[in-house]
């Protein structure tokens, strides 16, 4: 076949290095070592000149290195390219006036696509790292209270700061809201006079603006705070978004450092945030730039409100964490702000402001001891993943995340960098939310095999091309696999007739023949017919759920194979036996449970293969067991144990029904039944205790029995005897009687003859 399927996984990462339990090779449309490589981590090709046999397709080069060496490929003859990892700039942590709190500073990554690389961030807060605070302030009407306690805040909060840090700065802005309908009232008057109390100082309505950069002097701080009024607006919620959106991006007006860069925001109500600016007729979405015009925010009223979504992201970007400084009734909002926005604090302010020196100095202990290593927006086909380990004594987490880092201590962060496919080269940005210093990430695909090939026409080729990574590169014109075919050659006919599978269609109707192979087309989706005829693609599988495979497996030559833990043919069912267990066994232990259901095996049936309607019990057969279990005797009396250890018995008094009926060695009844057990050919016998004998024959009642019967036999034939002669004699009479009836001389027997001569005896004489 041109493409097969191979199956190979990527499990376990340890540090700085990829362990494998399982292996897998998916590969389609593969034609040379590049093809292959590019199929996935686990493919190798392999350079052996003869490795492929006449006729066979130069993809079985590409398989997994175990299944290559095992088809007889030399190791050195393996080509399998792996990650590459070079620290490019591994400055050591350390503090002081330039600190170093992350290293490496850059590194090289050259990846196999599909191959994940491990490899190690430290992070180390350092001692004396710049903080940069810059307070922003609602100054509406009701904060009026608030603003006396801030003009007396610049050099307390330095001082506190100062002691953690010894470098701090401080900077002021204040906003209110729209100077719009229905924001604020508009009339000319109420503009430049929004206060209620006609004597109070009050400044005219506005959006943003900037008031003091960050600076060093506490004096100058309050000097510039001292200055300020409140002024006033008509709805609850302020024009906040806006003010922290031009924080945020006017990096040079606010003087941003390379330091710990704070923003809190101080406010007794609520924000608008993108789409309300409609109700003042502002479509144009927010733009994310600086728009300070003598240090006012010039599109307020020209521009909407930014999102959630966008001031999270930019404050992000810029290493910004915001410390909101509410009220207790705004608390709840901002706690659901808070955690939209990674790296920020909520804390709540007293009526008059004046523990907001306490709230902010205890809101930056808890961002600073609170690391989160996360990046910035990746490359195309580039994915990161983070785990964390705080102590060196807990699990590794996934959330790249670690609490209470104290200045000095040092955490370590495992990142995995992957790449899905081959791209050009690209870089992105690494480090922990909140602090400047990143890690630059370089990041390049390998994707090309490196072998050490001769330029030169090869006689493997036939002299007709170049050997590369083990196969030929045809020279123009010529075509096979040892470039053995010339375009133009008499000989067609049988050429295309070995792209015929079957006498069928050429190349499946998908493809083109040329020298007697396949070239297979493109499918309509994108991808590619293959296969020795051009057989297979990977986009017509079965679905479920209007999902190719269900969306747990790969299609693979019109078949999913199913992903770990799912099965089916549309991998549609998740791997479980519980729906196909009873009585704490799978399917009797008669078949296997395959998508949540029982195949049974042998003939049984039923929803848990209990039943096996064609099965009949074993009687007769287990016979010579029963006997030698129950009352051991019969042929197994020696060896029952090893012969019948698919029976277990007991023997009762009674039988409430007889499924079998056996006779022993003895010639004696044995009654017993048999219930099956789990699996095949194994049962409990219930066997009853008597058997029925015959009994032994009566020796006087047979003799006596006898001889009466043959005195009677005699008697009975006398009798015949008799009745014979009888009726003999009776026919005689008869006949006898009937002839006299017709004698003609009466009295006188006509036979009879009177004597000639008569003497007289003279004893008898009359005379004597």
């Amino acid at each position: 076949m041109l493409h097969e399927v191979c199956l190979r996984g990527l499990l376990l990462l340890l540090v700085g290095r990829q362990v494998y339990t399982e292996e897998q090779c998916l590969k389609a449309s593969v034609n040379t070592c590049g093809d292959c490589i590019k199929s996935g981590p686990g493919c190798a090709w392999c350079n052996d000149l003869n490795f492929t046999k006449t006729g066979e397709q130069e993809a079985v080069r590409c398989d997994t290195a175990a299944s290559l060496r095992n088809k007889g490929c030399s190791s050195d003859g393996i080509i399998n390219p792996k990650n590459n990892f070079t620290k490019t700039s591994n400055k050591p942590l350390a503090a002081g006036a330039n600190p170093v709190q992350i290293q490496p500073q850059e590194i090289q990554l050259n990846l196999r696509p599909g191959l994940p690389q491990t490899f190690q961030l430290h992070f180390k807060r350092a001692e004396g790292y710049p903080v940069d605070l810059y307070y922003l302030m609602d100054l509406s009407y009701s904060m009026k209270d608030d603003l006396a306690n801030v003009k007396q805040l610049g050099n307390n909060l330095l001082t506190e700061l100062t002691k953690i840090t010894g470098n701090a700065r401080i900077g002021f802005g204040s906003f209110v809201d729209k100077t719009l309908l229905p924001y604020t009232d508009t009339n000319e008057a109420k503009l430049q006079r929004p206060c209620s109390d006609k004597n109070e100082p009050c400044q005219p309505a506005f959006g943003f603006q900037h008031v003091l950069s960050l600076t060093k002097d506490g004096n100058r701080f309050r000097d510039m705070v001292a200055r300020q009024h409140i002024s006033g607006n008509l709805d609850p919620p302020e024009g906040s978004l806006d003010a922290i959106m031009q924080v945020a991006v006017c990096m040079k007006d606010i003087g941003w450092g390379n330091s710990t860069r704070l923003l809190v925001l101080a406010t007794d109500d609520g924000f608008h945030m993108a789409g309300d600016g409609k109700l003042a007729a502002i479509l144009d979405p927010n733009q994310e730039t600086c728009e300070l015009v003598n240090n006012k925010y010039s599109k307020s009223n020209l521009w909407d409100y930014p999102s959630v979504g966008q001031i999270a992201r930019k404050l992000e970007e810029q290493n910004i964490q915001p410390i909101f400084a509410v009220t207790k009734k705004m608390e709840t909002v901002y706690t659901e702000l808070s955690k939209m926005i990674p790296k920020s604090a909520v804390g709540v302010l007293s009526e008059d402001s004046s523990n907001v020196v306490k709230l902010i100095v205890d809101a930056y202990n808890n961002l600073t001891s609170e690391v989160i290593l996360a990046h910035e927006s990746l490359p195309d086909f580039i994915s990161v993943k983070y785990k964390s380990d705080c102590t060196g004594r807990e699990k590794p987490s996934d959330k790249g995340k670690c609490d209470n880092v104290n200045i000095g201590k040092e955490v370590i962060f495992n990142v995995t960098v992957t790449v899905d496919r081959c791209i050009t080269s690209q870089s992105f940005l690494i480090g922990p939310l909140g602090f400047s210093e990143k890690l630059k990430v370089n990041v390049q695909t390998r994707c090309e095999c490196e072998c050490d090939d001769s330029k030169q026409p090869h006689p493997h080729c036939g002299g007709n091309g170049k050997v590369v990574c083990g196969g030929c590169r045809c020279d123009p014109g010529f075509l096979g696999q040892r470039c053995e075919c010339k375009l133009g050659q008499k000989d067609e006919a049988s050429l295309k007739a070995q792209c015929r599978k079957n006498n069928g269609t050429e190349c499946e109707g998908k493809g083109d023949c040329l020298c007697g192979r396949c070239q297979c087309h493109s499918t309509d989706g994108g991808g590619n017919f293959y296969g020795e005829f051009c057989e297979c693609d990977d986009e017509h599988c079965e679905k479920f759920d209007n999902k190719q495979c269900a969306g747990h497996g790969k299609c693979k030559c019109g078949k999913c194979e199913c992903d770990q833990g799912y099965e089916g043919t549309a991998c549609h069912c998740a791997k479980s036996d519980e729906d196909c267990k009873i009585d704490e066994s799978v399917c009797h232990n008669r078949g296997k449970c395959v998508c949540n259901q029982c195949e049974c095996e042998r003939g049984y049936k039923g929803p848990y293969c209990k039943m096996c309607p064609t099965c009949q019990r074993p009687c007769q057969e287990s016979g010579s067991c029963v006997e030698c279990l129950a009352f051991g005797t019969g042929p197994f009396e020696k060896n029952c144990t090893v012969a019948c250890t698919h029976l277990q018995h007991t023997t009762v008094e009674k039988l409430l029904k007889s499924d079998c009926r056996v006779k022993d060695k003895e010639g004696c009844w044995m009654s017993f039944t048999m219930t099956e057990q789990l699996g095949f050919d194994k049962y409990f016998v219930s066997v009853l205790k008597d058997r029925e004998c015959p009994e032994g024959p009566n020796i006087a009642a047979i003799v006596g029995g006898s001889l009466a019967a043959v005195a009677l036999i005699g008697l009975l034939v006398l009798l015949i005897i008799k009745a014979v002669l009888y009726a003999s004699d009776l026919r005689e009479w008869k006949r006898f009687e009937k002839d006299r009836k017709h004698e003609k001389t009466s009295g006188t027997n006509p036979l009879f003859q009177n004597a000639t001569t008569t003497v007289q005896n003279p004893t008898f004489s009359e005379n004597s």
